[in-house]
């Protein structure tokens, strides 16, 4: 994405430039300001559509990140992830634009999905993780509204924040690997291996490599809509080498790839409010602080830099980063993680591909809420969606997690000060399977780099703060057993 300049003053609404607006405009106009910020209605409609066809992938990832179980081994229902991936981000993307009025469309978080997954659901039921969700965005939307959390991202220094997002990517990607059955957990020799055995074996481990393929080559085309094309292509392929091959529903991950039934069925709303809150006392509180601040982290830093970043592409936003509906904007992402927690679909937050809308004219709140209504409509659409192989959705995974890697060009991997502490956070993250522990381990070096350079007031008292609950954090069990003695 390009970010365009503001190449003129401000109007009342504080938007960039923009004719002014006609008289006799209609109800419509005049509330999402359509004129004044220099669109047309069949221009956000376009977007609307746009930014929908580059995202409705999540339909399709999310249920995919979160159909392991949990702690008592109990899974999510497949229909019903799909209802709630679909109707919290109608929910969300209908009130961005409704109420913040800007061309931000949301959806469940993947970085979000990957902690819930693989770091909360293992030691707590489903809809206590669910609790867990709601309450990270109770946390959001407090700082949001109380200014802490502009405070917060200026605190914790850039190269982190780069390097947070490109571990959650390369967290991301290994999740992509395992479901797609690339990478196997080894039963002799080194940790992981290349498919069950050194080697690669099945049909649909054979067509996500060439989904793979196929979107990144359609990306180094630039193409549209790369990934949704990608994931069609390698569906049609999956459904094809089915039918000829009879394979059995055993093969694929979620089931064979073929329709069952009609199209079109009601909505499953099974998940919908199956959220508890308590019952994480066998976690400890130091754990249980540690998981809400993992799930802040997940979606905390990528939504700021986003709507700035898209409402500058929009030319809503002015030279210092204003634009309008910036605090409600803010404060709808921070409760996207509480309406994904009540959903059952994971925390919810401003996605990227909102760009490509913007890039389509869209520049105004209806954009978003064109984006929404579509997403409103595949909650009838479930048996569709359940056609693709979760093979084939995790080359999606994959491909994004390699797409967040890009922050490595903002790191100076020259200044060890930095480079080292981001290398950590990176590694670390997929290599533990825990964002939590490669957040601690880059702000902990960063701190104690900057200290042995004699710069230990550099940090500031945050990052310091960080450091001594996360040092507690990594020792709490030889402190516990030390204390049990």
């Amino acid at each position: 994405m390009t970010h365009s300049s503001v190449e003129t003053g401000a109007t009342a609404e504080g938007t960039g430039a923009g004719p002014c607006p006609p008289a006799g405009r209609s109800r419509l106009d005049r509330y999402f300001h359509i004129s004044e910020r220099g669109s047309t209605v069949g221009r956000e409609v376009c977007g609307g559509i746009t930014t929908f066809m580059a995202m409705c992938y999540i339909l399709l990832l999310n249920p995919l990140i979160l159909s392991g179980p949990d702690s008592a081994r109990h899974t999510l229902g497949h229909a019903g992830l799909i209802t709630a991936t679909a109707l919290a981000a109608a929910v969300c993307t209908l009130l961005m634009g409704l109420v913040g009025k800007v061309p931000l469309a949301l959806a469940a978080g993947l970085g979000v999905s990957g902690v819930l997954a693989t770091q909360v659901a293992p030691h707590m039921t489903w809809p206590q993780a669910m609790g867990m969700c709601v309450l990270y965005g109770a946390v959001i939307v407090l700082l949001a509204v109380t200014g802490l959390r502009e405070l917060i991202m200026n605190a914790i220094p850039l190269a982190l924040k780069h390097a947070i997002t490109m571990g959650i990517g390369m967290f991301i990607a290994l999740i992509g690997l395992v479901k797609a059955g690339f990478v196997h957990a080894s039963t002799g020799g080194g940790p992981v291996t290349l498919g069950p055995a050194g080697e690669l074996a099945g049909w649909p481990v054979l067509i996500f490599c060439v989904t793979l393929l196929v979107v990144l080559m359609l990306q180094a085309r630039e193409v549209p809509g790369a990934i949704l094309i990608g994931i069609v292509a390698g569906t049609v392929l999956a459904v094809v080498v089915n039918a000829v091959g009879h394979l059995g529903p055993g093969t694929w991950q979620n089931g064979a790839p073929e329709l069952k039934g009609g199209a079109v069925s009601m909505p499953d709303f099974s998940l919908f409010g199956h959220v508890e809150f308590g019952g994480w006392g066998s976690l400890g509180a130091m754990s249980v602080g540690m998981i809400v601040f993992t799930l802040v982290l997940a979606g905390f830093f990528d939504a700021m830099a986003t709507i700035i970043g898209v409402g500058t592409e929009a030319r809503l936003a002015d030279a210092r980063g204003r634009m309008p509906g910036l605090s409600k904007a803010l404060f709808i992402d921070g409760a996207g993680g509480a309406i994904g927690g009540v959903a059952g679909a994971s925390g919810q937050t401003v996605f990227i591909e909102s760009a490509t809308g913007v890039g389509e004219g869209a520049r105004t709140g209806l954009s978003s809420v064109v984006t929404g209504l579509f997403f409103a409509a595949c909650l009838f659409f479930t048996p569709l969606t359940r056609i693709v192989p979760g093979e084939v959705a995790a080359a999606a995974l994959v491909v994004i997690g390699a797409m967040m890697m890009s922050n490595a060009r903002h790191i100076d991997w020259n200044d060890r000060a930095v480079a080292v502490p981001a290398f950590l956070t990176v590694v670390l993250m997929p290599f533990t399977y825990s964002i939590t522990a490669g957040v601690g381990a880059g702000i902990i070096a960063y701190t104690a780099i900057r200290t042995a350079e004699g710069k230990w007031r550099e940090p500031g008292l945050f990052m310091w703060v960080l450091t001594v609950v996360f040092g507690v954090y990594f020792a709490l069990h030889p402190i516990e057993g030390w204390l049990g003695a």
